[in-house]
């Protein structure tokens, strides 16, 4: 398994989720029928608020795949959905069944009698997909209905239990309860819901926290306390068996927005307000959602329910994208033996989608990790949409500084990723977000870092899915190629930070600063070896990396780590690796023979493979030690390891499950089958392990009669508190190879192949190739191989006519067309060279081979903060297929929006603050020495229109403005602001707006109502600097189709006829369509000033641009620098290669280690 084997020691359910709700189709176009992959979906918040956002008039269809590996989360959200569709239940039936843990006796009836019908329909798959509820759940492997039905007859059962049963699960709950209100003080979870206003609602969030715990319901009335008597059997099901193991920060009121009934209030919010609040708008949602099922309704949607851990699934997903292949040999989680069959159905008729445009990962990379998920989930993301979108999540912390934490999740730069990986985080490539945690930043200053939660959101895309002329074209940039030896450092540099700390001393010294959270935390591992294979596998299948040239990377990256003497336990785990490579086909190291001798337990077989698979059983009673210090050791990591007397490897892909297994078969024929044990650790049964390894360390080290199959917990410097038990080496059970009774070795069966992926020619109608052919594009490293320092695109000089002016000594041009294409003149023939990364254009360089015939363009990659790249257009408006996408700013249904009370209690203290944290403190300081920085400009401008909207500075409200030129006195952008609205789920505030864009043509038309406009109807002026007016045409089209929901764009509209978004930036020139002229206007027409203007105007949304936390430059340390052969710190110092002074050494004998291989490229 790609994530170490965890002991299970305290299990926590989650049967409602502990973030707020958001909208999984912020980033789709309206047009674009949404294949969205939810992975750790936890209960169905994120699928009914995204169904209420969708518009009234949409026509898309909606297909939801929700995995997870907890089979309760999955039956108690269909249990949700049917009761929804069926309206037959009240919504306070609904609400009580799904959100408290006791129940009245009319609500458990319902319950039960909705359970009941779910297990009559759901006796086979067919039976099912023929059901009512059929037409819009649908189960995507059998296993899952399966469970799923499992758990509906659980529900069922449990009002029957004997009452000694029932009194203890009560008594458990109890205790969970009071151990938790002992502990109390603040919850910060549901005043999160609250956004800007987390500070104002959290005295009354703990209370209702407070109340929910203590009493099982959200009831503040006595009477209706005290009627609900019975247990919700749904929250006593789970991975962990019948009991109470619901994680102790639970809050039904977490998945709602509660910004609004805080911040509308002109008094201090009850309890009794947010209750209401919050079942006011479950029941939007509800309602949403059964209008959407509807017959009437001309919009589709389909929710697939699969169990299972989300890395497997995802690689089933994958395997079945690209070969087809329903099984792939993949158990559905640990501790399971039950391997993901697809259903043929489902999959096969291409009626359930394997590739996704929106994959949303909850907070799972507390769980498994930042780089499991993109390993995992890059692969399935759909490359036939530049919307294609990744959503990661992260709510806890465990370093010094939480706003920093997400770029040291992911061990390298972001760049290098971005381009290995083909998708980065839109706020890195853009500089802001639209999104607002600036709540939570507050949160971490105001507790001086001591809070143990940090809610992050993050949104990546395809680098050069932001540029405007390659989406257009249908054009995708080249891959990118590598030098073999700097791919290989980069590569091994990132495999040593990963797993560095697994060393003791690297250990103590790399968390010096932060020992307490540290060793707390050194249990929690998300990465095994072949968490790094996939890795490896990802990037080389991604870049289709050549066969010679990938072996010459691993060769580069194996010559590193076997110089390398920092990490000493890597040593441990490097057959580990090894075997992962060979198992996915990514590399095979030379010591593992093809045909391993036959000898030992081998003689008999007809033929020795290169892996086999180590089956290990493991009696119960082994394990007591583990079981009987749960509270004390928390999770511990568990790995197989094989001792000699002369060696030692730790393998950590291990998977378990409770049971039996018989050995079936003999010889290389021989084969294993497993009976589960389904009361699992409530059992009896053994524990079963197997893992992978390579033959040849059974048959070539030492006797097989010397070696020792073990099971372990992993060392730790939380786990040293077991050696006193386990020994040093912290043995749980230990057989010898040879002892059949307790060890069994099968030839490791092969994982599929995937087959080649088929990419339909590109329109090349709107980029220029008269040239010739782009035959390469290399990306190169800086002396460290730790920054991308340029890519460089080799264009072949083919056109006769072009060939003899470059021949003849014409000097070619070079212009930066937008973010990612640079537009290449040679004489008379020009060249659009597109590059898959955005680029800083004004310092490219050109390397001209006239006799060869090939021009190289080179140009360093965009950063933040750095020219050029999107700071062309840090907002593009991108169009595929005809439809219009937005890249860096997320979509809104206006709609959906609640109105903000500017009347509310002490708006000022929260509303003024909130905007005012759109501005970094480079950018506050950049201010303060009225220094030019046009995205500060911007903020400026919003922050000045906000604020005077709402009436918090400079007077009374006022919702009339124009954009003014400082320099010249110019306007011809006049706004007029409806209203203001909260932006629920990204925690800020809008406006709701209307933009009129002035030209000398409708100018002489509304000369009259205008001019009275300007006298009577008090417009605020808004200056504007620099280049801050072609911003905001550049802004303005966003703006606007980011709230496009009641209309579409024309046959005749303007984007399409001139072929640009926006039409200019120049001014007195609008840089919009007409399409969305006069469209929802009636506001404008309820204001006797701006009814005559109503034709005019487009309707637009304007939102805070916040600036990002982890953004902030850093210089480079020089101390960070290692030699290129060792990758040492130096002895004592490094020293610069003499000739080119890019290339260091800890030493004389590594340079001349290098030379050979060196002097080639010194001083070149």
């Amino acid at each position: 398994m790609a994530h170490p084997l965890v002991w299970p020691g305290r299990y926590y359910f989650y049967p409602i989720g502990n973030t707020p709700s958001v909208c999984l189709t912020r980033d789709m176009p309206p047009e674009e029928d949404a294949h969205i992959l939810l992975l750790g979906c936890g209960d169905p918040r994120n699928v009914l608020y995204t169904v209420y956002n969708e518009p009234s008039n949409g026509i898309r269809a909606l297909d939801f795949t929700c995995c997870d590996i907890e089979p309760a989360i999955l039956a108690r959200n269909v249990l949700l959905l049917t009761m929804i569709a069926d309206k037959e239940l009240t919504q306070t039936v609904i609400w009580d069944t799904f959100f408290h843990f006791h129940l009245d006796k009319n609500s458990l009836s319902a319950l039960t009698v909705q359970c009941e019908k779910l297990i009559k329909l759901s006796a086979t798959l067919r039976e099912w997909n023929e059901s009512a509820y059929g037409q819009f759940i649908r189960m995507s492997t059998e296993y899952t209905l399966v469970e799923l039905r499992r758990h509906w007859s659980l529900y069922v059962g449990t009002q029957h239990l004997p009452r000694p049963k029932l009194d203890e699960l009560r008594e458990a709950l109890r205790k969970m309860s009071k151990s938790k209100l002992d502990k109390f003080s603040v919850n910060w979870s549901s005043a999160r819901s609250a956004g800007p206003l987390m500070l104002a609602a959290v005295e009354t969030s703990s209370d209702l926290f407070r109340q929910f715990w203590k009493t099982g319901v959200t009831y503040t009335d006595p009477n209706k306390i005290s009627a609900a008597t019975s247990l919700n059997p749904t929250f006593f099901h789970s991975l962990a068996g019948q009991n109470c193991s619901v994680h102790y920060g639970i809050d039904p009121m977490v998945p709602f927005h509660l910004a609004e009934v805080y911040g509308n209030t002109r008094r201090k919010a009850s309890a009794a307000d947010v209750v209401k609040a919050a079942k006011a708008e479950f029941e939007k949602w509800c309602s949403a959602f059964a209008v959407i099922l509807s017959p009437a309704s001309s919009k589709r949607v389909v929710v697939r329910m699969i169990c299972g851990d989300c890395m497997a699934i995802c690689q089933a997903l994958r395997t079945f994208a690209f070969t087809e292949s329903l099984s792939p040999n993949i158990p559905v989680a640990q501790w399971k033996t039950q391997v993901i069959q697809l259903e043929k159905e489902e999959y096969i008729s291409k009626r359930a989608p394997a590739l996704f445009n929106v994959i949303d990962t909850s907070n799972l990379i507390d769980h498994i990790g930042l780089l499991n998920i993109l390993i995992a989930a890059v692969p399935i993301l759909s490359p036939s949409t530049p919307s294609s979108v990744l959503y990661t999540e992260s709510l806890l912390f465990r370093g010094e500084d939480a706003t920093k934490e997400f770029m040291e999740l992911l061990y390298a730069d972001l760049t290098a990723i971005g381009l290995l990986f083909g998708v980065c985080p839109i706020d890195y490539l853009s500089g802001f977000t639209s999104r607002s945690n600036s709540h939570e930043l507050m949160l971490h200053i105001a507790t001086k870092r001591k809070a143990n939660q940090f809610h992050q959101v993050t949104t990546w895309k395809a680098p050069a899915s932001g540029d405007a002329l390659l989406t257009r074209s249908g054009r995708h940039a080249p891959s990118p190629s590598y030098d073999s030896l700097q791919l290989g450092t980069f590569l091994y540099d990132m495999y040593h930070e990963i797993y560095q700390q697994e060393d003791a001393v690297n250990f103590w010294r790399l968390n010096q600063g932060n020992l307490t959270r540290a060793f707390a935390s050194s249990n929690i591992l998300h990465y095994s070896r072949e968490s790094f294979v996939l890795l490896l596998k990802l990037v080389r299948d991604r870049l289709g990396i050549p066969e010679e040239k990938w072996l010459e990377v691993m060769d580069r990256f194996f010559d590193l780590q076997d110089a390398d003497q920092s990490a000493p336990m890597d040593r441990n785990n490097m057959q580990d690796f090894c075997a992962q490579l060979h198992r996915h086909s990514v590399y095979t190291a030379p010591h593992m023979k093809p045909t391993p001798p036959k000898t030992g337990i081998f003689s008999s077989w007809d033929s020795v493979p290169t892996l086999v698979r180590i089956i290990l059983i493991v009696p119960r009673e082994k394990l007591s030690i583990l079981e009987e210090s749960a509270e004390q050791i928390g999770t511990p990591i568990l790995n197989c390891d094989i001792r000699g007397k002369w060696s030692h490897n730790i393998y950590s892909s291990v998977h378990v499950a409770y049971g039996t297994v018989i050995r079936m078969g003999t010889g290389s024929g021989t084969w294993a089958v497993f009976t589960e044990d389904s009361a699992g650790a409530r059992g009896d049964s053994s524990l079963v392990a197997s893992f992978t390894m390579s033959t040849c360390l059974l048959t070539d080290i030492e006797p097989m009669e010397n070696l020792l199959i073990r099971l372990s917990v992993r060392s730790t410097p939380a786990s040293t508190m077991l050696v006193s038990k386990l020994g040093l080496e912290l043995t749980l059970f230990h057989a010898r190879l040879m002892d059949q009774s307790a060890v069994i070795v099968l030839p490791e069966r092969p994982l599929p192949t995937r087959a080649l992926l088929h990419r339909e020619p590109a329109d090349d109608s709107y980029l220029q190739a008269q040239i010739g052919r782009c035959t390469n594009l290399q990306v190169t490293f800086d002396e460290q191989c730790e920054l991308v320092t340029s890519l460089t695109s080799r264009i072949s000089v083919d056109d006769e006519e072009v060939r003899k002016s470059f021949k003849n000594g014409v000097t070619p041009s070079i212009i930066q067309l937008s973010p990612c294409t640079m537009r290449l003149g040679i004489g008379k023939g020009i060249q659009d060279v597109a590059f898959p990364f955005p680029v800083i254009g004004s310092q490219n360089k050109l390397r001209l081979a006239r006799t060869s015939m090939y021009v190289e363009v080179v140009v360093p990659p965009y950063s933040p903060l750095k020219a050029d790249g999107m700071k062309l257009n840090p907002w593009p408006v991108t169009v595929s297929g005809g439809i219009l996408g937005l890249y860096s700013i997320h979509r809104l249904n206006l709609a959906r929006m609640p109105v903000l009370d500017i009347k509310a209690f002490k708006l000022n203290q929260w509303l003024n603050s909130h905007l005012g944290s759109q501005m970094s403190s480079r950018e506050r300081s950049l201010r303060k020495k009225h220094e030019e920085d046009t995205l500060m400009y911007i903020k400026d401008s919003l922050h000045a229109i906000f604020v005077r909207s709402a009436g918090i500075q400079g007077g009374p409200a006022g919702r009339l403005f124009a954009l003014r030129d400082n320099a010249t006195n110019d306007c011809d952008t006049v706004l007029f602001v409806s209203d203001l609205r909260y932006d629920l789920h990204c925690h800020t505030v809008i406006c709701d707006a209307f933009v009129l864009p002035l030209t000398h043509v409708l100018l002489f038309k509304i000369e009259k109502p205008f001019a009275k406009l300007i006298y009577e109807g008090q417009m605020n002026n808004i200056n504007v600097y620099g280049n801050e007016l072609a911003a905001w045409k550049q802004l303005l089209p966003v703006l606007v189709e980011r709230c496009r929901l009641s209309w579409t764009h024309g046959a005749n509209c303007e984007y399409k006829s001139e072929g640009r978004i926006p039409r200019c930036e120049d001014m007195e020139k609008n840089p919009l369509c007409t399409c969305g002229q006069g469209q929802d206007t009636e506001p404008m027409k309820q204001n006797k000033l701006w009814s005559p203007m109503a034709p005019y105007v487009t309707r637009v949304a304007l939102s805070p641009l916040f600036a990002v936390s982890y953004l902030e430059s850093i210089g480079r340390d020089p101390a960070a620098h290692k030699c290129f052969v060792c990758r040492g710190k130096g002895k004592p110092k490094l020293l610069a290669c003499t000739g080119c002074m890019k290339v260091r050494y800890c030493s004389r004998d590594c340079q001349k280690k290098h030379w050979k291989v060196h002097k080639l490229k010194c001083k070149q």
